[in-house]
This record gives C-alpha cells, structure tokens and sequence, in this order.
C-alpha cells in the first residue's frame, strides 16, 4: 500500500468516524442536557436532510476547485469540524433555531465526508488495477467506522460524559481536514490520458471527458463539452449543475447503479427497527444490536475481502450477485425462527452487502467524466442517504401493521428489486459509453 493511499485512509477514517458517531453522541447529549431526546431528533434531522440537497452544489464546487488539489476538501471537512464543536457547544443550551441552522451546516458538507472524499481516489491512485483495491479498502472505511464510531461514543460518554463524547468526534473531524492537507494527485502531463481505457474511456477511442489536459485531439463526449464550452458565472453553475444530473442518467452504468443502490437503500434504512423488534419477537429483547453488530461486522469482512479480488466479474454483475445475496439472506432470517440462524444470517448478509460499496464506488469512478466525477459521487451519496432517512420513516410507518418477519421481508424485497434493475443494464454497459443528446 502506498504513502498516498495510506493517508487517504486515515483522512476518510477520522471524517466518516465522526460523521458515522453524529447519531448515537447527539441522542446521547440531549438527553443528558434536555431529559428528552426529541431535540436530538430535530437535530439530527437538520444534519441529515441537506445531504442530498448540498451533494449537487458541493460536487460543482469541488470540482471547480480541481486546480488547488484537496483545498476544497480540507476547507469543506474544516467546517463539518467546526459544526460538530457548535452542536456540542450549543445543544440544549442555546436557542433551538440556533442549533438546527448548525447542524444543518454541517450537513452540507456530509457529502464531502462520504462520495466527495471517494470521489478523491481516483486522482490519486490512477492506476485501475491499484485502483480496484483502492475502493475496496475505501469501503472498508465507511464499515469500519460505522462498527467503530457508535461504540466509541458510548464508552468515552461514559467516561468523560456525553460533551466530551461530541467532542472526540470534532477533533476527528478536525484530524481529518489536517490529514487532507497532504493528498495532493499526480497531475498527468500534456496529452498523456489521466487515466486508463478502462477507467472512463473505450479502448481505441478518444479520451474521455476531460481526462486530458491541453490535448486538442479528438472528440470530446458532449456533456464535457457543453460544461468546459461556457465561461464560469451564475448560469454555468446552474448548466453544471444539469450537467452532473445529465450524465448520471444517460450513461447506463451510472443510472442503473444510482437507481438500483437507492432501491436497496429504502431496505437498510429500516432495518435498525426491524432488527430490534425481530430479535424480540425471536424471545431475545435487546438482540437487535448484535444483529446490527454482526451485520456490520459482515460487512467490512466482505470490504475486505473484495479488496483481495482479482479481475473477473464485471463490477456491474458483482452489484447485482451482493444485492440478490443480501436480499435472500435477510429473507431467510425472516423466515427463521432460531435466533442463533437469524444472527448468522445478518452476517451473511453483512458479508453479501460489503462487496456492494466497493463496486459502486469503481463504477462512479470508471463511467464518469472526470469533470463531473466529483458531483457523481456526491449525488450518488445523497441520493442514498435520501433513500435510507426514507426508509426508515416507512418502516416506522408500517411497524404496527406488518408483524417483525413481514417488515423484514419487505426490506429484503428492496434488496432484490434493486438487483432487477442491474440486471437490466448489465448486457449493455460498456465503460464511458454517453450517448449524444438528440437536437443538441
């Protein structure tokens, strides 16, 4: 592994351990601060809900900012800093408005914590081959963290009590944003493709959508061309803006895999309840945890291992294999009795999901325009996070009216649905494939 990837890493583990400790430190602070924790859900609502409202915004910014390297990471991941300090600070002490206009801040730059920083890697790791095992690791990330951070939080509230708590996961923040300082991507000289045929172009084609600098020769593909045509200013930020929405629906790589990930996301987003209401109905009040720990435990396992996989497969068909093996294993603990078969089974579907976040990750990278890599992946992230906040407010809806195993199933059955629609796109994906806009 090199030095590059190596304090990539570190960078995306201290801001994904903050953003991923966010939940169970700011329930924590107002209970302790307010006796409820109905702030802290008004809260966390503010912090969650500009996600997919900000992606758009802070993926154009970021790569107008390409030219001074990580800057706009450092000075976004700053800010998500400072937020979490404000919120600590400010929780159950000063007026409410207050506290929601600096969680919902922070919440603009939660897409730079999650596909922002991915979409990082690759710049730095331009290589496809390294590359591949790159964005298994970056997986890991966000697995590791979200087994890490919510104990963490808990121990150190018991320790030192819940601001201090807050307040580890600002100076993690803060870690972050220094470690950012050191990324710096090896700009690729004149003429000579930023990155592989494989990453974004076709083998005997031109290169793709600004993976060249200074090189004139050839076609560029028409969404590259119609961004980098018109001087920056107020309408070429709204055409920007477009552009990324543009071409996340016409290549099919990106539309399938955005369409099918936020399907399967509407699932994982209800599955804490119905974890915790499955294990009690199995007789084992309290076991939603460790089914929600092994879950997560499965899933970095499965990071992990897609990290050590060789070529083969294509991205696309190994989304569609983890999807469907998720959603069968969750319909199996559905239909378990034996909690013990129900706890393997959430491993296995752990084990099935952590190869999902890896493959998305290499498909944003290897179908996108480079100058609209960035928006890419923090509208993909968005849209995810949208999909999982709406799950979760369906299955609470639908709590009272399905038994335990029913909601569980419904779950999986998003899991599956969104396989479909891979499956759908899996013949016809081609990498870098933007078809010309008719009229246009």
């Amino acid at each position: 592994m090199g030095r590059v990837l190596r304090g990539y890493l570190a960078t995306a583990t201290c801001a994904r351990l903050a953003d991923d400790g966010m939940a169970v430190s700011v329930t924590l602070l107002a209970l302790h601060r307010t006796g409820s924790a109905a702030q802290g859900a008004a809260v966390l609502a503010a912090w969650m809900a500009p996600h997919a409202v900000a992606a758009p915004l802070t993926g154009v910014l970021a790569a107008r900012a390409r030219g001074a390297g990580a800057a706009f990471h450092v000075a976004a991941l700053g800010l998500f800093a400072a937020a979490i300090a404000g919120v600590a600070l400010t929780l159950g002490r000063a007026p409410v408005p207050v506290v929601l206009a600096v969680a919902a801040l922070g919440g603009c730059c939660g897409p730079m914590v999650t596909g922002g920083l991915s979409s990082l890697l690759a710049g730095l790791v331009p290589d496809t081959g390294a590359r591949a095992r790159a964005y298994a690791l970056d997986a890991a990330t966000y697995n590791a963290a979200g087994i890490a951070a919510p104990a963490a939080v808990t121990a150190t509230a018991g320790v030192w009590g819940t601001g201090p708590a807050m307040g580890t996961l600002a100076v993690s923040a803060a870690g972050a944003a220094g470690l950012a300082t050191t990324l710096r991507a090896p700009r690729p000289a004149a003429g000579v493709p930023e990155t592989t045929p494989d990453a974004g172009t076709r083998t005997g084609t031109a290169p793709d959508a600004g993976e060249t600098e200074g090189a004139g020769d050839g076609p560029r593909p028409t969404a590259d061309r119609n961004l980098r045509r018109h001087p920056r200013g107020p309408s070429s930020l709204w055409r920007e803006l477009l552009g990324g929405l543009r071409v996340l629906w016409e290549i099919p790589a990106l539309r399938g895999i955005t369409a099918a990930t936020s399907l399967a996301f509407v699932g994982i987003g209800g599955l804490a309840p119905a974890a915790v209401l499955l294990a009690d109905e199995r007789g084992y009040p309290g076991g939603g945890g460790v089914l929600l720990t092994v879950l997560a435990a499965g899933a970095l396992a499965g990071a992990l291992g897609a990290a050590r996989r060789g070529p083969g497969v294509s991205d696309v068909r190994l989304a569609a294999v983890c999807l469907v093996g998720t959603g069968a294993a969750l319909l199996g603990a559905a239909a378990s009795a034996p909690y013990p078969l129900c706890v393997v089974l959430f491993c296995l579907a752990g084990l099935c999901d952590g190869p999902l976040l890896a493959a998305t990750l290499r498909i944003r990278a290897d179908h996108a325009p480079p100058a609209v890599r960035t928006q890419v992946f923090t509208l993909g992230a968005g849209l995810k996070t949208t999909a999982a906040s709406a799950g979760a407010a369906l299955t609470a809806a639908a709590a009272s009216a399905l038994s335990p195993a029913q909601l569980l199933a419904a779950l999986a059955a998003f899991q599956l649905a969104g396989a479909v629609l891979l499956r759908g796109i899996d013949s016809s994906v081609g990498p870098g494939q933007l078809p010309e806009p008719s009229g246009s």
